[in-house]
């Protein structure tokens, strides 16, 4: 079962949104926020951005969503 790995997400936003040049400001411009803790919560991976804009970071960055997420696959542990 695949878990989404919130610090190493954290850590791809910085790296995408550097790679396209874009400052937190950018975004949080982008975004419409009146401040950038959102984002910056993202990208300590304290918290995920909601479906809605993890679809706008792809857009902005020019990567699929699955590209964004960083997942770990986690062995089901059941016991017969």
């Amino acid at each position: 079962m695949p878990v989404i790995n919130m610090a190493a997400t954290g850590a791809n936003i910085v790296s995408l949104r550097k790679r396209a040049g874009i400052s937190v400001q950018d975004l949080q411009r982008i975004f419409g926020f009146t401040s950038p803790q959102a984002i910056y919560k993202w990208q300590r991976g304290t918290s995920l951005p909601t479906l809605d804009n993890i679809v706008v970071l792809a857009r902005v960055f020019g990567v699929s969503i699955e590209e964004i997420l960083v997942c770990d696959v986690m062995q089901n542990s059941i016991s017969a």
